[in-house]
């Protein structure tokens, strides 16, 4: 993939039930087995906090609500020639477990709190 198509838009969510957050492993390269928060790419349209909520219920099943920005972080992936592989700009933020169980889907193949 040609660097024109980078950077893109994410957005993920560190959801809190008491003192545990909510985490999940990567399915998919090139993050595969990695365990982050839950999060992906925003939608055409759809606005960053949205696109948390929604990618933490595809992702683990649970109900959240945003209580604010945490961060605003890059993720630059280089291939082994340092050549750009991947470049995410993620809008990163807080909130609180409402409802559900973890239970892995989406891009994920574990879900947990810890």
């Amino acid at each position: 993939m040609t660097a024109r198509h980078w950077p893109r838009a994410a957005a993920s969510a560190a959801i809190f039930r008491g003192g545990d957050v909510l985490i999940i492993e990567r399915a998919k390269p090139p993050l595969a087995g990695v365990w982050s928060l839950p999060g992906g790419h925003i939608e055409p349209g759809e606005r960053a906090a949205e696109a948390a909520l929604r990618e933490v219920r595809e992702e683990t099943g649970v109900t959240a609500e945003i209580l604010g920005l945490a961060d605003v972080v890059d993720v630059i992936l280089r291939d082994e020639d340092g050549e750009l592989g991947a470049h995410y700009v993620i809008t990163a933020f807080h909130g609180r477990w409402l409802a559900g169980e973890p239970k892995a889907g989406g891009d994920a193949s574990d879900a947990r709190f810890v």
